[in-house]
């Protein structure tokens, strides 16, 4: 039997079909699932708008725009609703308030976000990361309409990749996609959401049910 409150975390690749694999995992299980509705959230929390929100999402600061020091696993509460802050500081800062709350209140799906660091000392926390080769991230891209070239794909993936990873690593002291920073590393790749998604929760219920 599954705990009463746990989290799921899902890093990915883009194109990866990670966020998929969540929404399927969630509504499996029954639970809340989070992604883009965090963001909302979160801004709605902090009193900012939504389109401040997305500007910074998942981005991390620059440094010379920063008043946060530059080091890894850094939490700076204090900046939550500072006007002066740096955009990303807050708006990572006022995610983090909000994954707690969730993680405390419900069980639930969140992707991305450094959840699972962000998560690290809360009890009944599976982190996984799904990953592809870019060749598969770019036939998923194309397919779910981001855009239509070859060449778009890889080039926004690798963009989008690039963007995570600095996110990752700069507000957390482990490396994006380092499987040694997960629970279960998935490669999507030649697999279908649903045969992913039995396998995360066969995993998941291992881990959890008590």
């Amino acid at each position: 039997m599954l705990p009463e409150k746990y989290v799921i975390t899902i890093g990915r690749t883009f194109g990866s079909g990670g966020r998929a694999l969540g929404r399927a995992i969630a509504d499996r299980l029954g639970i809340s699932f989070y992604d883009k509705m965090l963001l909302v959230k979160a801004a709605e929390k902090a009193g900012y708008n939504l389109e401040y929100f997305e500007k910074n999402d998942e981005r991390a600061p620059s440094v010379m725009g920063s008043a946060m020091p530059f080091s890894f696993g850094f939490y700076p509460m204090s900046w939550i609703g500072n006007p002066s802050g740096n955009g990303s500081d807050s708006t990572y800062t006022a995610q983090c308030d909000l994954m707690h709350e969730l993680a405390a209140s419900e069980p639930c799906v969140i992707v991305g976000r450094s959840a699972d660091y962000v998560l690290r000392d809360m009890p009944n926390v599976v982190n996984i990361f799904v990953h592809a080769p870019v060749e598969e991230c770019v036939r998923r891209i194309i397919q779910r309409g981001d855009v239509q070239r070859e060449t778009d794909a890889k080039a926004l993936a690798e963009r989008t990749n690039k963007l995570r990873a600095n996110f990752y690593n700069f507000y957390t002291d482990k490396r994006w996609g380092y499987a040694e920073s997960y629970d279960l590393c998935l490669n999507s790749a030649g697999h279908s959401i649903d045969a992913l998604a039995d396998y995360a929760i066969e995993f998941i219920k291992q881990r959890l049910e008590k």
